[in-house]
């Protein structure tokens, strides 16, 4: 346990040494955070708007409050997926510097490397998204602050989950790469796509009954609807109580991905966070199995001589 983490603590040394990449991992989120207001702010707006009641009037911080949670919620369901990617960047360096093939030639096992790997980019991604969580309330506290002290638990409970995923899904993924190129242009897909797949952008709602069901069988749906469901709640009750139907915000929710429907019937939040663990257990167990199959198959193309070589004694 002590060589593993030792080696731990090596991978978050490299990785924070390196200033560039670390600065840029954590300046990202925020990035992300002001181009949400500037570009996003006024599409979830009028969204929500169009469903209010024509002629009922809502108090300005209440709807800044709802628009905030929504992007508050993007932002976290995206960022603990794509941050990790850059937080995995060791794994490869270590490919191409070779330090990958001295760590083989070393007692410590396949799996316990892998797995340190892990736990290394897991704290490196926490670090980041917990600072980009701290943006986020930050800017709702400025807005409309309508988190509980049990809500603030559950949306840190879900940035630890949902950065769990994104480390095994980063991790599985790089475990393929072998040159920094590579790594580079799956972390650009991941930041370009994942966002769209998750439903953080665009609400499932506005797609074709068939992109819904295809996407209701993804792991990223489920965390963006906790993020949401847990950010926005106190601001639906607050929107509850100054006299909006209940039919209203049932409808508001559905439009924006707080309630989802695995065809036909409504998800709970237990079942939510049931399937991302789930899948996030399938996920590192994958990365474990790669792992230790690319090892032995590196190993095989090493072959052994046929014949010993013979040193006879001249004379």
């Amino acid at each position: 346990m002590k060589t593993f983490f030792t080696l731990c603590e090596r991978n978050m040394k490299l990785f924070f040494k390196d200033k560039g990449l670390f600065l840029t991992s954590l300046i990202t989120p925020i990035i992300l955070l002001v181009l949400y207001i500037a570009f996003l702010a006024n599409v979830y707006r009028d969204s929500m708007m169009s469903a209010i009641p024509e002629g009922f009037v809502m108090p300005e911080k209440l709807i800044n409050g709802i628009v905030g949670g929504q992007l508050f919620s993007s932002l976290l369901a995206v960022s603990t997926v794509t941050v990790t990617f850059c937080a995995n960047m060791i794994m490869v360096q270590d490919k191409l510097t070779g330090a990958a093939n001295d760590f083989s030639v070393t007692p410590l096992k396949k799996p316990v490397q892998a797995m340190a790997y892990f736990l290394s980019t897991m704290c490196v991604a926490l670090v980041i998204c917990v600072f980009a969580m701290a943006a986020s309330m930050i800017y709702l506290a400025c807005v409309g602050w309508y988190l509980s002290a049990g809500d603030v638990f559950l949306l840190l409970l879900d940035t630890i989950i949902l950065t769990l995923f994104g480390t095994a899904l980063s991790s599985l993924v790089n475990c393929f790469a072998h040159t920094q190129g590579q790594m580079q242009a799956v972390g650009t897909i991941v930041s370009a796509g994942y966002g769209f797949i998750c439903g953080a952008y665009m609400p499932l709602s506005n797609l074709g009954s068939g992109l819904q069901k295809a996407a209701s069988l993804l792991p990223g749906t489920y965390g963006t609807a906790l993020f949401r469901n847990h950010a926005m709640r106190g601001a639906f009750e607050a929107l509850a109580d100054s006299g909006v139907p209940n039919e209203v915000v049932k409808g508001i929710k559905d439009s924006i991905d707080c309630n989802l429907y695995f065809f036909g019937d409504k998800v709970s939040i237990g079942a939510m966070y049931g399937v991302v663990i789930l899948f996030t257990v399938l996920v590192i167990g994958a990365y474990i199995l790669s792992a230790v199959l690319l090892e032995k198959k590196k190993t095989k193309k090493i072959k052994p001589l046929n014949k010993p070589f013979n040193f006879k004694k001249k004379g």
